[in-house]
């Protein structure tokens, strides 16, 4: 990556994790809650576990138990509707589950040490939020950081009141990194609750699509694929981070540099993010 003589017009940029700057594919969180719902006996699938994705863990775990397929093999294995209780007991059991398997996915995707050096060679300010809680990413951190990645700032879903598709997190974060102009800022997702949560927060917003959840395949699982079959997973992961309301939508953080450019240009030209 180049440097811009724009990029200087940023304030922060705000990074989601799973799917954006770890875990390609996004496969600790829905590997972590098909075992988590086996423990009661009820076998959700990996596309039911994806669904809710960007969701916090324990909002995610009631979609999912919303499900009508769920909920009606939970009333019959359980003998119970899934109510707040279930739910309470699943996300129990799902915490150390996806603590263990998130560190161990915890590897940087490609691309992710070069976008964040460039942002701090022009003085932008890193900072993160997700979906997951303290205890989870304990383990997610330290792995980052030994890979040589440390954000400015990281919001738990812990640690707001009421977390995405709400934007107290990235309020939190704005706080944490000392910036206050929303129309300087920008959200980079995988997921719709974490475009949603930057449109929230009046910030630029920025998708990933084969790198995030809505693929859901690892780096050597994608590259396997033909062109077509890329370009068919580009196109529906693209259409509903587009329909969430974000800016730029791209392959991976790999790919960041020009919308993060766009966008900067767009400031430089008192241009500020569309209003949804």
């Amino acid at each position: 990556m180049t440097g811009s003589s724009h990029l200087h017009e940023l304030r922060a940029v705000i990074f989601d994790w799973a799917g954006t700057l770890v875990d390609f594919g996004s496969r600790a969180p829905a590997a972590a809650f098909v075992e988590a719902f086996a423990q009661f006996q009820v076998a959700a699938t990996e596309e039911e576990a994806r669904e809710p994705m960007g969701l916090p863990k324990r909002a995610h775990i009631a979609a999912m138990l919303a499900q009508p397929r769920l909920a009606k093999l939970w009333l019959k294995t359980r003998g119970t509707e899934p109510d707040e209780a279930a739910i309470d007991a699943v996300y129990k059991v799902f915490v150390p589950i996806n603590a263990t398997i998130a560190k161990r996915e915890a590897e940087l995707i490609p691309g992710t040490l070069e976008a964040t050096s460039l942002l701090r060679q022009h003085d932008v300010k890193i900072g993160s939020t997700t979906g997951y809680v303290r205890p989870i990413m304990e383990g997610v951190v330290e792995r980052a950081a030994a890979q040589g990645f440390s954000p400015d700032c990281l919001v738990c879903a812990d640690e707001v009141p009421v977390g995405r598709p709400t934007a107290m997190a990235m309020y939190h974060c704005f706080v944490a990194l000392g910036v206050h102009e929303p129309s300087r800022i920008v959200k980079v997702d995988d997921t719709a609750p974490g475009i949603a949560e930057g449109r929230a927060a009046g910030t630029w917003t920025i998708g990933l699509t084969l790198s995030g959840n809505a693929v859901g395949l690892t780096e050597q699982a994608l590259n396997a694929l033909s062109e077509p079959e890329k370009q068919k997973h580009r196109e529906r992961a693209g259409s509903v981070l587009s329909d969430a309301g974000a800016d730029y939508v791209i392959d991976s953080i790999a790919d960041i540099q020009t919308p993060l450019e766009a966008i900067a240009a767009r400031i430089a030209a008192g241009e500020k993010p569309p209003i949804y």
